[in-house]
């Protein structure tokens, strides 16, 4: 068992097809949270993924809580840029889930406030208009430094 990368609620197609194609070459599971700012016939979201949607393990889920409950024992990290533990200074485990939430306003506060031990962020320059990375970008930088910590399962 490799990782399992969480979107919720992500808007733009060309991520979330980054993030199939990143899951299909590193083995990890991907867990889509409805609602879906696209439908997942967008010729983006397929363009981006490319032809590797046949190596992808997509689930979906109407919400959080969902996923949450179906994985009652796993471990989650919640990818934010509001704390200050950064990403590669946690234990990462297999079949571990890493959260990331919709492009226009990240996870909900609430949901951060209840797991602030697990929250993690990947750094940046300190500058306002620097507010965040690109979200499949940040999922592709976690998601390697967790499976480097796990020892690259399945890959070579």
């Amino acid at each position: 068992m490799s990782i399992n990368i969480v979107l919720v609620e992500p808007e733009i197609p060309q991520n979330t097809g980054n993030i199939i194609r990143t899951c299909a070459a590193t083995g990890a599971k991907l867990h889509l949270v409805r609602p879906l700012g696209f439908s997942m016939d967008n010729k983006y979201l397929k363009r981006a993924g490319l032809d590797y949607w046949d190596l992808a393990d997509v689930q979906y889920y109407d919400s959080f809580d969902e996923v949450k409950e179906k994985n009652k024992n796993a471990k989650f990290f919640y990818s934010t840029t509001k704390t200050n533990q950064n990403h590669s200074d946690v234990e990462y485990e297999r079949g571990c889930f890493i959260v990331f939430g919709k492009e226009t306003k990240g996870l909900p506060v609430d949901l951060l406030n209840e797991n602030k031990e697990t929250c993690i962020r990947v750094p940046m320059r300190d500058i306002e208009r620097a507010r965040s990375l690109n979200l499949s970008n940040s999922v592709a930088i976690v998601a390697y430094e967790a499976l480097r910590q796990i020892g690259y399962p399945d890959m070579r």
